[in-house]
């Protein structure tokens, strides 16, 4: 008797227990698709709502860097973060790595979610990218938005220019890119938060990183870089740093609109340093974008 009370006891307690035990969570793997080129790219789909969000991450970057507006943005909208080509977790079979692919890469992702409605959200170079992305998808873009980007998508770079930039990139990968994002970064920030954006963007493979250096600089000595916004007519609004001004006038020339909203005292990797300010802007953009685009 009292071992099968022990039994019951037991059983009771176990059955307690799950009670109180966490639901199992199933995991969120990244999934993949291919660009139009065959390159795989890897992607995360999180939440529900309309419009989607597309997260695109800049220049030796990849989708982590947009780890605080995944939960915040996720809880309304679909939101969909990816990692370019020769980017996180994505495939490496290019031999050039142009904007005009990486935007292919974004629009390959926008069609395997299926996602009909989408605002895309691009960081520095993603700022070109999302722009070349929505040349492709032609009717599902409600309009742009960059990052700490498209101050002067007018700006004329001479061929000088370029190769005194590209110059120490190609000598010298790591330190060059140490030197070049720490620069972009506010002496205030954590410095572990710091220390990481510094050595992760310089471990990116350089004959990535130096490519796609070449080509994002080559569309401001063609002129590139205004032509697509010409061909692109869609609402567009930065959310920036104060660190380097907008030319207000030259971007109107090329786009079918465009405004700025900027966080006094941020940095260039503010969605990261300054996140909750950062989330707020962002979302009032979303709003300027959905505004423009009802018109």
């Amino acid at each position: 008797m009292i071992k099968k009370r022990a039994v019951l006891f037991l059983a009771g307690s176990l059955f307690f227990l799950s009670l109180l035990a966490p639901a199992r969570v199933e995991a969120q793997w990244p999934r993949i698709t291919l660009s139009a080129d065959g390159v795989p790219i890897s992607y995360e789909v999180h939440g529900d709502g309309e419009p989607t969000l597309v997260f695109v991450h800049g220049w030796s970057c990849d989708a982590r860097y947009w780890g605080a507006q995944v939960s915040y943005f996720s809880m309304r909208h679909q939101v969909i973060t990816l990692d370019l080509a020769g980017h996180g977790h994505s495939g490496l079979g290019r031999s050039r790595y142009t904007m005009e692919s990486f935007g292919e890469d974004v629009a390959a992702v926008v069609e395997a979610a299926g996602a009909e409605r989408a605002i895309l959200i691009g960081h520095s170079m993603g700022g070109q990218v999302i722009a070349c992305a929505a040349r492709v998808l032609p009717g599902r873009v409600s309009g742009l938005i960059g990052v700490d980007t498209l101050e002067n998508v007018g700006y004329v770079m001479t061929p000088e220019e370029r190769e005194a930039m590209l110059a120490p990139f190609r000598e010298d990968f790591p330190a060059e890119t140490a030197r070049f994002a720490g620069e972009m970064l506010s002496p205030a920030v954590d410095r572990s938060l710091r220390e990481w954006i510094v050595s992760d963007m310089s471990s990116a493979p350089p004959w990535v990183a130096v490519s796609a250096m070449e080509e994002m600089t080559s569309q401001y000595v063609t002129g590139e870089a205004a032509r697509v916004f010409e061909e692109v007519r869609l609402p567009v609004v930065s959310v920036k740093s104060d660190k380097w001004p907008v030319d207000f006038k030259a971007n109107r020339e090329h786009m079918l609109s465009y405004e700025a909203i900027v966080i006094a005292d941020a940095d260039h990797f503010l969605m990261m340093t300054r996140p909750e300010e950062f989330n707020e802007a962002l979302e009032k953009a979303i709003g300027m974008i959905l505004w423009e685009a009802g018109k």
